[in-house]
C-alpha cells in the first residue's frame, strides 16, 4: 500500500527547523562580527553582511 504524504507534518517540521535557526543565528553573527573585527577581509565581511540580512530576515519573517 501506498503511504499517504502528510502535508501538516512538513508544515511542523520547517516550523522547527525555522525555529532553530532564529536561535542560532544571533551568537553565529556574534563570533563573525568579533572574528570580522581580529581579522578583516573581504570576505568576513560578506559573510557577516549575509548572515545579519538573515537575522533580521528571521526576526520580521519575511522568510
Amino acid at each position: 500500500m501506498k503511504r499517504r504524504f502528510n502535508t501538516y507534518a512538513f508544515q511542523n517540521s520547517m516550523r522547527n527547523f525555522k525555529g532553530m535557526c532564529r536561535q542560532l543565528i544571533v551568537p553565529i553573527c556574534l563570533f563573525q562580527g568579533l572574528r570580522t573585527l581580529i581579522f578583516p577581509t573581504i570576505l568576513d565581511v560578506f559573510l557577516l553582511i549575509i548572515l545579519i540580512v538573515a537575522a533580521f530576515s528571521l526576526h520580521f519573517e519575511w522568510i
